[in-house]
């Protein structure tokens, strides 16, 4: 929420459902593990070794289905969700100061990041949803993460209409040399 303040109703629905998504695979993650519980005969019949509902490790179910019975924290989806993780975050960060310097001045945010794509924050919501997708996959948030990448695609070229209408020409020749995703 510090990276991202909400101002309309359609900031504050896309913020909403990004919520959705962090506070399912938390719940899963965590709380009740509705996954597990639903996909639970189908989990015992092809891995009748591992008890899925004994302890946080068995729910890391992409380490199980490959067979690394090591601990989860370091197989390499969960190394490789850490990077997106701290990827998004990074990258998030870094465009939230820029973004911020260029509203406080009203002019086009186009350096850092921005430089180099049109959406980096949009992209850093993607990077940290698909990092915990990789780490802990639930159905909730595999129908959810779809849906959401959707989502911010809409939202970005709604924004862009916005922008282009305050900026013109600059925004016009901004487009033209930097790509949206």
């Amino acid at each position: 929420f510090s990276f991202y303040k909400p101002k309309s109703s359609r900031d504050w629905r896309s913020f909403g459902m990004y919520a959705a998504f962090i506070v399912a695979l938390f719940t899963e993650m965590y709380g009740f593990p509705l996954t597990i519980y639903l996909l639970s005969g189908w989990l015992a019949q092809r891995f009748p070794e591992v008890n899925f509902l004994a302890s946080h490790d068995a729910g890391h179910l992409l380490e199980i289905m490959f067979g690394w019975r090591a601990n989860p924290h370091f197989g390499p989806f969960h190394m490789l969700s850490t990077a997106f993780i701290f990827g998004g975050f990074w990258l998030l960060a870094s465009a939230w100061n820029v973004l911020y310097q260029a509203q406080r001045a009203h002019r086009l945010a186009s350096s850092g990041p921005y430089a180099r794509i049109r959406h980096p924050q949009y992209i850093a919501f993607v990077l940290i949803m698909f990092g915990f997708l990789l780490q802990w996959p639930t159905i909730i948030t595999v129908v959810m993460f779809p849906i959401l990448v959707i989502v911010y695609a809409r939202l970005a070229r709604r924004e862009e209409a916005e922008v282009a209408a305050e900026f013109g020409a600059e925004y016009a020749a901004y487009r033209a040399r930097t790509p949206a995703l």
